[in-house]
């Protein structure tokens, strides 16, 4: 009873702290940041799986994990991007434009409870999801996007079971919370010249999906971790105002939004006690994200009461390595890197998700004593750059751009 008791009001106090710290989410429509270790080892905790956050990477591992075990934190996500717009058919001059400085703070928490000598439960609650894309209001493609921000929350509960000292298995039910806001404008040609509306675009919704995990350890010196995460449909209420007041008609309506099913894999090696490499992949079946659509209670001033933006992403890959080493019984010391795919093809390229193929070199320490660890983590982000054709159709109307000195640092902090 008392540990029942316990695991309560660390449950309730875990869901208080996530909530203070829900102020932004990451750049990126796929968060990996699922805790400071991850982030320094490159996500390469699929076959390690050792410590709380393995809830987000592969929750079999908590089995690994005696008693009470909890951690919170917070990535910090500091994002970049120029793009080199051309051809305006409105007259604007071809220019740089730099995306606004934000800093984007997705947090993260886990709770993991050993109920029996087979038998553990866990919650997780984090971003597995987001996106902060944002121009100046005045920039030239601005009729196709200045803002969009997208914020997911997921809680994950989980029970794992131990079938024996080499493999344990889990399954948990994902509750996702979405809101999203766009905002773009809408040009009206008159004799008097150009004049532009604001359109904005907000919702929310919640969706559920499931996830099941494996991992096996055949001997000391090698574990193997499986994970997966299904899809989630988002149907959200949305809600699309324009201002100045006069001309169009504010109206509710229903947005679709289909969020892929990953597959998390990680083979980690022990060479030794101190030392441990991992190979991973995550593969995310971003093929189910064919479009985004909106269904309006009220037509537009075109009469449309639908609008779709095409989207038919690609299915794709994330590759990482990683390295941990034991430097002191109170210091690790981690490094990883990371190939990610972009599946964004250039037919449907936008200023929504700017970005490209991305490189990511990580590293950071862990300090633990007594009972208590603190992560750290910092990851530099290199985006490749990207040219792209414009497409002047609507609504999925774009400039002949170029995407180039895109960049993010990322910190992270785990405190368990």
């Amino acid at each position: 009873m008392v540990k029942k008791a316990l695991f309560a009001v660390l449950v309730s106090g875990m869901l208080g702290l996530f909530m203070g710290m829900q102020t932004s989410y990451g750049s990126g429509f796929a968060l990996y940041e699922g805790s400071a270790r991850g982030v320094a080892l490159g996500g390469g905790l699929v076959g390690r799986a050792d410590d709380a956050s393995a809830l987000f990477y592969n929750p079999a591992g908590i089995t690994q994990l005696p008693g009470v075990q909890a951690q919170a934190g917070a990535t910090f996500i500091i994002p970049h991007m120029d793009v080199d717009t051309m051809n305006s058919p409105f007259g604007d001059v071809d220019k740089t434009t730099g995306s606004r400085s934000n800093t984007w703070i997705p947090p993260h928490a886990y709770l993991t409870y050993q109920y029996s000598d087979r038998v553990w439960f866990g919650l997780g609650i984090f971003s597995p999801f987001g996106l902060g894309t944002e121009f100046p209001e005045e920039w030239p493609g601005r009729f196709n996007s200045y803002k969009a921000v997208v914020h997911t929350v997921t809680v994950n509960p989980t029970i794992a079971f131990s079938l024996n000292d080499k493999i344990s298995f889990a399954a948990g039910l994902d509750i996702m919370y979405l809101d999203l806001t766009l905002g773009k404008k809408i040009p009206l040609p008159t004799q008097l010249g150009l004049l532009e509306f604001d359109q904005s675009v907000t919702g929310n919704d919640i969706g559920y999906g499931f996830n099941a995990a494996l991992r096996y350890k055949p001997c000391d010196y090698a574990a193997f971790g499986l994970s997966f995460r299904s899809r989630i449909t988002e149907e959200a209420n949305t809600r699309i105002n324009f201002s100045p007041d006069g001309l169009f008609t504010d109206t509710a309506g229903e947005g679709s939004l289909v969020l892929p099913d990953e597959v998390f894999f990680g083979v980690a090696i022990y060479p030794e006690k101190r030392l441990s490499l991992e190979l991973g992949a995550v593969w995310t079946r971003w093929s189910t994200y064919k479009d985004l659509s909106l269904r309006l209670d009220d037509p537009l001033p075109n009469g449309a009461t639908e609008v779709t933006y095409v989207k038919n992403w690609n299915d794709v890959w994330r590759l990482n390595a990683s390295v941990e080493y034991g430097l002191l019984e109170w210091l690790d010391l981690r490094g990883g890197f990371v190939f990610d795919q972009s599946p964004i093809p250039d037919t449907h390229a936008d200023y929504l998700v700017p970005a490209n193929d991305r490189y990511l070199f990580s590293f950071g320490p862990g300090f633990h004593w007594n009972n208590w660890t603190l992560d750290l983590a910092y990851t530099y982000l290199h985006i490749k750059n990207r040219d792209v054709e414009g497409r002047t159709g609507s609504p999925d109307f774009i400039l002949d751009s170029r995407f180039h000195n895109g960049d993010t640092h990322l910190v992270g902090i785990t405190v368990g």
